[in-house]
């Protein structure tokens, strides 16, 4: 990548903050490394000192935007060391800092609006475990059914990007036959960095990225091999809302997931469930059932108490009805929240669907149609199969 992660300050911020947390041990090096692909692993220099062998691994790693399998070593790294330094509160504090700003960056993400708090990152694990009615797993295997694993090389100028143009992971789920969503970080596939925060991509390349996409569906295992489609055509984006929409090449035979055309609204007498069906860091398909809870909600957001992690952006927020309410984009960090009787530092953050249809309508009605068409009993999953819960508005 033509610019670094973090800078040459927070990379010493970091060392100065592993030395501090006893991580500096060479006895801890292998923990740290952790994850990272081998072979790159066996490409770091080798240092007698342990405090150099950590600033030169974190500057080694802060030089590689991404590896082949779309990792990213320095976020492996951080994820790493904040696992390791629990419970020693400023290291800690400073390898969470870094993990953010890496992680938002890796992905893409685009910068939050004025008027949204700072502090939006990518995904993390919060905490709560629920229990639903049994019928809800049959609901929920139904609607798996229409969620991909989206891959989309980065292009520019007409030709795939060097020297680092690997594929960037996502999650898209069918909103139409033929119409997959997702965020429109995802389809920009690009990676920010401190010095650029925020990358154009012509829109002729962000047709040849589209084309260039691959979503794979039913991808539980790394064992078989699963349908997999190609896009065609990117029909509607908005980057405010951070959405997409791609017509795929060949349209699945598999029915779509209903859409709330309504916002979803919480009070906090009556909190709501919600669940994601996502491929966390491009690996195969998984669901979070627990730690659930809507945090609170606006006309344009969702913010929730649900696991995700870095790839699940573009990922359905379903209520137990698997009715999608909301497009999940990212991570918000927040203060002063409680879930479950403990302090917790970050929600979860997607767009209300409602925006996305009412942006639709206003922008490309034809589009909208189609959606909107879509939403049939005939089209969507049969509805006796899940748990029933209030309607949505």
């Amino acid at each position: 990548m033509s610019e670094p992660y973090l800078p040459p300050d927070e990379i010493v911020q970091i060392k100065d903050a592993a030395l501090e947390a006893g991580l500096a041990d060479p006895s801890m090096r292998k923990l740290l490394l952790e994850g990272i692909l081998p072979r790159y692993r066996g490409t770091l220099p080798l240092l007698a000192a342990p405090g150099p062998q950590v600033h030169s691994d974190l500057n080694e790693m802060n030089k590689v935007e991404r590896l082949v399998d779309s990792s990213v070593p320095l976020e492996i790294w951080l994820r790493n060391a904040v696992v390791q330094s629990a419970g020693i509160t400023a290291p800690l504090e400073v390898f969470q800092r870094a993990l953010d700003k890496v992680t938002r960056n890796a992905a893409g993400e685009p910068d939050v609006a004025p008027d949204v708090p700072a502090g939006e990152t990518k995904e993390e694990i919060i905490f709560r475990d629920d229990t639903v009615p049994f019928e809800f797993l049959r609901g929920g295997e139904l609607a798996g059914t229409a969620v991909a694993r989206i891959k989309v090389p980065p292009f520019q100028g007409g030709a795939p990007l060097q020297p680092n143009g690997f594929p960037h992971s996502g999650t898209g789920w069918l909103i139409a036959p033929g119409l997959l969503i997702t965020n429109h970080h995802v389809i920009n596939a690009r990676t920010r960095t401190a010095a650029v925060p925020r990358v154009e991509v012509a829109r002729s390349d962000l047709d040849l990225q589209v084309r260039g996409s691959r979503s794979r569906f039913d991808y539980l295992s790394d064992e078989t091999e699963t349908e997999e489609a190609g896009g065609a055509e990117l029909v509607a984006f908005d980057e405010e809302l951070d959405y997409a929409i791609v017509r795929l090449s060949t349209p699945p035979e598999r029915p779509v997931l209903r859409v709330a055309s309504e916002p979803l609204r919480v009070t906090p007498a009556e909190p709501v469930a919600v669940n994601i069906i996502q491929h966390p860091g491009g690996l195969p398909k998984r669901v979070a059932l627990r730690n659930n809870l809507v945090y609170e909600a606006d006309e344009r957001d969702v913010r929730y108490f649900t696991d995700t992690r870095g790839g699940s952006s573009g990922s359905p927020v379903l209520t137990d009805d698997w009715t999608v309410v909301a497009l999940h984009r990212g991570t918000r960090r927040v203060e002063d929240v409680s879930f479950q009787g403990k302090n917790t530092a970050f929600v979860n953050v997607g767009t209300q669907m409602s925006s996305v249809l009412a942006h639709l309508r206003d922008h490309r009605p034809d589009i909208h149609a189609e959606i909107t068409a879509a939403q049939s009993p005939s089209t969507t999953r049969p509805a006796d199969t899940w748990a029933q819960q209030p309607e949505v508005a």
